[in-house]
């Protein structure tokens, strides 16, 4: 059975989004599909896009479970699935995944986290890509809140810990 790799991220109308997040979301999708897993995000724009580009670069199956209508999936989606339940479906993104990859990310991304985390599925954040995972991971929000997550530097890293936790 594939394994499902979640990514949770900053959308494309984030004004602090950065190149390098984008650049590390892409890199983080080429490795999913490299490793033959599936790629399941919000499947709209920013991260996501960026994620879902990655994998078909490298032919990779991508799943978008979208807060309202079909059409809103970004053109990198393969499986889009329209759900018209709005932010509620960051439970499904979340729980979708054997592992979950948070990227930069605002409230909807923290929402993602937090569902991973009650979840108890396996959390990778990666540091420098800013937003609210860079937010934890510098203890500015949820310290002192029981949890576990893993922090890692890279792509790579991220990757190779949701393939091998």
């Amino acid at each position: 059975m594939k394994k499902l790799i979640s990514i949770c991220g900053s959308d494309v109308d984030d004004d602090n989004l950065s190149q390098y997040a984008l650049e590390v979301a892409e890199k983080v999708g080429k490795l999913i599909a490299l490793k033959g897993g599936v790629l399941v995000c919000g499947g709209l724009g920013g991260v996501m896009k960026a994620a879902c580009r990655g994998a078909k670069e490298e032919n990779g199956i991508t799943v978008g479970i979208l807060p309202n209508a079909k059409k809103d999936a970004n053109e990198c989606i393969d499986i889009a699935i329209p759900t018209n339940i709005g932010n509620v479906r960051n439970y499904l993104v979340a729980n979708s995944g054997d592992a979950v990859i948070a990227i930069g990310g605002r409230w909807g991304t923290l929402n993602e986290i937090s569902y991973s985390m009650i979840s108890e599925k396996p959390l990778i954040l990666i540091k420098g890509t800013g937003g609210c995972v860079d937010q934890i991971i510098n203890g500015n929000i949820m310290q002192d809140i029981e949890s576990h997550y893993y922090i890692v530097n890279s792509a790579e890293e991220a990757v190779e810990k949701a393939f091998n936790i």
